[in-house]
């Protein structure tokens, strides 16, 4: 599998990601939706006659890590195989604010649906309506309960997030003290799994860390800078703080930056290297980890190709090409593993652009 950003690819996630840094909070109109499409042109254009027009719809819109996910990966995807890209979304990552989105996507006739959840249950209804009408659904990043999708892009597995993360502020932190959790919504599937394995590692093989508290920022990033800001004023004696989140670490890295805190208080978790950059280079933070989410999203349109054209059904053993990513295979579940996380530092964040 490949992890780091093809240049081509990466180019254009780094203008993604700062105009989306900009515009982070901000409604995208009176709707707090948007969309737009790729130059792919359709799917006419394609090899075959079935409806290749895929909707992506994100936790939120103005976020950074989706940006790249979906207007880059996930739209040059669908460009090379000649079907039509659409981003849909709410404007706050709240528990059913999907719904309506996914409802218009089914009333549209799309081929298929890429979604990262807010909640594992609220939206099960109306994905499976979607199902129901033939649309096939593909989740990424986080996943619904099994029996609402088709397919499942796991970024990474549950154990090598959560064992990544902790073994980064462990060593940061010499292994000892007080730590603190900066999460995203409290619904989140895959942060509650991540933080659910974190906690378990903690306390089977770091007796001398103490997990002081999980606070939630809503993937929003002035409610993430506030939670900051509050958890070093409650635990004068914090040593460090996980973010499992891009829009929590970056805030979270923003306070430190310029607080007393900056160099007593270690900020790790999972970023990309565009919104990291300034603050591994300013000695905020020495180490954070993530996956490639511009393949994600890419992956994700590949696996929602395959099932739409029934090259695939979801079933565990069957395999699809995923373009430039190459042959993937279904796992137990209806889960496709994109790779293993990777960590980025001061000795090589340069060497990446997203």
């Amino acid at each position: 599998m490949k992890f780091p950003i093809t240049k081509s690819r990466g180019g254009a996630a780094a203008l993604v990601a700062a105009v989306a840094l900009v515009l982070a909070g901000c409604s995208s109109g009176d709707s707090g939706s948007e969309s737009s499409e790729s130059a792919g042109g359709g799917g006419g254009d394609s090899m075959s006659d079935a409806n290749l027009a895929i909707t992506f719809l994100p936790k939120n819109l103005g976020n950074a890590y989706f940006d790249t996910s979906n207007s880059v990966g996930g739209a040059s995807a669908i460009e090379e195989f000649g079907g039509t890209y659409e981003e849909v979304g709410p404007a706050e990552a709240t528990p059913d604010s999907q719904v309506s989105f996914i409802n218009t996507a089914t009333q549209q006739g799309v081929g298929a649906l890429v979604v990262s959840a807010n909640d594992p249950a609220a939206i099960c209804d109306a994905l499976n309506e979607a199902r129901d009408a033939g649309v096939k659904v593909v989740t990424y990043d986080s996943d619904t309960n099994a029996e609402c999708r088709d397919i499942f892009i796991n970024q990474a597995t549950a154990e090598g997030i959560a064992q990544v993360q902790v073994d980064m502020i462990a060593e940061q932190i010499g292994d000892a003290g007080q730590i603190a959790i900066l999460s995203a919504s409290a619904n989140a599937t895959n942060q509650n799994a991540w933080i659910e394995m974190m906690e378990e590692i903690l306390a089977a093989d770091h007796p001398d860390i103490e997990l002081v508290e999980t606070v939630y920022g809503d993937d929003d990033d002035q409610t993430s800078f506030d939670k900051t800001a509050a958890l070093l004023q409650t635990y004068p004696d914090l040593k460090g703080i996980i973010s499992p989140t891009t829009v929590g670490i970056s805030a979270a890295a923003r306070y430190l930056s310029t607080s007393d805190a900056k160099g007593e208080v270690a900020i790790t978790g999972l970023g990309t290297p565009n919104q990291m950059r300034e603050y591994v280079e300013d000695g905020t933070v020495t180490e954070f980890a993530l996956w490639n989410p511009a393949d994600l999203g890419y992956l994700a349109a590949y696996a929602a190709k395959a099932l739409i054209e029934g090259e695939i059904t979801g079933a565990e053993g069957d395999t699809f090409e995923a373009g430039e990513l190459g042959s993937y295979e279904v796992g137990a579940d209806g889960t496709v593993l994109l790779g293993e996380p990777y960590r980025f530092n001061a000795d090589n964040i340069g060497d990446f652009d997203f």
